[in-house]
């Protein structure tokens, strides 16, 4: 059987992804406490019906997602004032909860004869969260309080939901809790709770429940009950936060059924509703998936949340699979999708992380009181009125580690190149397994294996598979290591072309520019205005620069552009004016002010 390496027994000592995890340590994690102080978040776990501020639905989750992030710092590294402004809030969450187990706040103090009336207002959504940190800080220090708190509240929910079953609705319609409920039943070992997760996923698609006038039953993704749903639909974060529980589901009871359609939603999203980005959601209307290859690059949305739990889902199919594509996504979106939300001074986020920008439309409806596009934002911010990709990034980024590797009897399986060292029991030997690297600014990876023999089945990316000369199982090679061994694999990180689906008609044309699993844009910080009208030349050599600023090198390469002109129109010509185009990591755009940015670029040759 497939089993996860928790991320608590894997190290990242070193290189790209050790920066960002101090980065998060250092400055986002407090950071993102202080925009929730300011904004009255942390203050209205006090459960105060005196105070001004009212707390808004979705404020449990804000954060409780950062009480996560802190108890994977904890776990790391000891950090009293951390762990001291945690307890403060459990605190809270102790003395406000009710009797009966229940916990909310905006039930508490705005509504409270409100409960389980409305499946919009996140309730479960809430608790879900609520209960990955408890499960998260009891895993980190040992104690109990907290996740007493929260299995008090899923005993509630059980009562409420399953049992006497006298909610106003049966489903949340913004899932959470079941994927929550699983991790609850596997840090308690209480069976009921693997079941009220699957309750929650069965029943779902099977009834018409309350909606509001502004959405429909795909939105919630509850227009067919889970085991005929091969097509993604709906709110993206939604969407994939259920598709992680079906496939958690999947795993633990051996359901075919659930496997069958994790395996296909993850194909149609892969195959037709993924940008290059690994990025997910294409529309603003419901944060939703659309139509295949509906991948708009002005107006994206792809939520960063949505990113990551893609990930989450990626995640849980290699556990029933182990299958490298799944690993391949993580890397795509690791690199680009996610840590574009990320500020590199660590203090802002991107909700909508968009794959170009140009300025002047944001201003184009100059007389209007309406605006006629809906555009992402060009700046990153430190918080937003709905902040859950915030803290969603501080409680991700140190847990990355849980991503590198699983494992089987005989194997363990290297899926993400990352300095780091783990001490893990393969095949009933304690083994230390380390990995130098300085992936992704040079292909060279090398691990090498201590205290007894393993074998490795290291993941072959999917941009380097075609050159590699070895065998591959579901895209992985294996070696057999004894005791002192170390292999080293060169991936060719030549940057190279990409040209999407010709039914990507936003794409028709153009290429992107990637680098290993980095995708690079352009921005007319450093190219001009107009960046639409480069033409890379298609052929030339990418010259490669370190840049210290973005971790990885910046590229160069031979373009040309039409001069510039005063007639409106005028008959085409060939005439050009070469230039060197310049592109830097997708991930860092928007780092210097507002600027034209682009991924996907004309290129002709010449």
């Amino acid at each position: 059987m497939i089993q996860r390496v928790d991320y608590s027994k894997v190290s990242i000592t070193g290189g790209f992804w050790r920066q960002k995890q101090d980065l998060v340590r250092d400055v986002t994690v407090q950071a993102v406490y202080d925009r929730f102080k300011d904004t009255g978040r942390i203050d209205a776990f006090r459960c105060d019906i005196n105070s001004e501020i009212k707390p808004h639905i979705f404020w449990d989750s804000d954060v409780a997602k950062w009480m996560e992030g802190v108890a994977y710092l904890l776990r790391e590294q000891p950090d009293d004032a951390l762990q001291a402004t945690v307890e403060a809030l459990i605190d809270c969450i102790e003395e406000n909860q009710g009797e009966d187990g229940y916990f909310n706040l905006y039930y508490t103090v705005v509504e409270p004869e409100g409960r389980y009336t409305n499946r919009d207002c996140h309730e479960l959504y809430c608790a879900g969260h609520l209960m990955e940190a408890a499960v998260a800080y009891y895993e980190a220090t040992g104690k109990r309080r907290f996740l007493d708190l929260m299995c008090k509240y899923a005993d509630y929910i059980e009562r409420r939901f399953k049992i006497d079953r006298d909610t106003a609705f049966v489903t949340p319609g913004h899932e959470e809790i079941e994927l929550a409920l699983v991790r609850l039943y596997e840090a308690t070992g209480e069976r009921r709770y693997l079941e009220l997760s699957r309750f929650f996923v069965d029943e779902r698609g099977t009834r018409a429940e309350g909606l509001t006038d502004w959405s429909e039953s795909r939105y919630h993704q509850s227009h067919l009950p889970a085991r005929e749903q091969f097509t993604a639909e709906g709110h993206a974060v939604r969407a994939v936060y259920f598709y992680s529980a079906m496939a958690d589901l999947a795993l633990r009871l051996q359901d075919e059924a659930l496997k069958t359609a994790c395996e296909r939603l993850f194909e149609d999203i892969i195959r037709h509703k993924m940008y290059v980005t690994g990025g997910v959601g294409s529309s603003f209307v419901g944060e939703a998936f659309t139509m295949p290859y509906d991948l708009p690059n002005l107006i994206s949305y792809t939520e960063s949340c949505a990113a990551i739990g893609l990930v989450f889902f990626a995640q849980r199919m290699l556990l029933l699979t182990n299958d490298a594509k799944y690993a391949d996504v993580i890397e795509r979106i690791l690199y680009n999708g996610f840590l574009s939300a990320l500020s590199l001074d660590g203090k802002a986020f991107f909700y909508c992380n968009p794959l170009e920008i140009i300025p002047a439309l944001h201003t184009r409806d100059r007389s209007a009181k309406q605006k006629s596009l809906t555009l992402p934002q060009m700046q990153r911010q430190e918080v937003f009125e709905c902040s859950c990709c915030p803290p969603n990034i501080v409680r991700f980024v140190p847990s990355l580690s849980g991503l590198i590797y699983t494992q089987d009897e005989t194997s363990l399986y290297v899926h993400q190149f990352m300095e780091s060292r783990a001490t893990l029991s393969i095949g009933g030997q304690s083994v230390t397994v380390e990995q130098k690297t300085n992936y992704p600014t040079d292909g060279r990876v090398s691990i090498g294996v201590t205290g007894g023999a393993a074998t490795l089945r290291v993941r072959i990316p999917a941009y380097a598979r075609a050159t590699y000369e070895g065998k591959l199982e579901n895209g992985y090679a294996t070696f057999h290591l004894m005791d002192g061994d170390e292999i080293t694999l060169t991936f060719d990180l030549t940057p190279r072309l990409t040209e999407a689906n010709p039914n990507v008609f936003f794409d028709a044309g153009r290429c992107a520019v990637e680098r290993g699993p980095v995708v690079y844009c352009m921005e007319a910080v450093d190219n001009g205005a107009n960046l639409r009208d480069i033409r890379l030349c298609r052929g030339a050599a990418f010259e490669e620069a370190w840049s210290e600023t973005y971790g990885l090198p910046i590229l160069s390469v031979a373009a040309f552009r039409r001069k510039a002109s005063k007639d409106l129109y005028a008959p085409i010509s060939d005439e050009r004016e070469a230039i060197t185009a310049h592109l830097i990591p997708y991930y860092a755009f928007a780092n210097r002010g507002i600027s034209e940015m682009q991924v996907w670029h004309l290129v002709e040759g010449r």
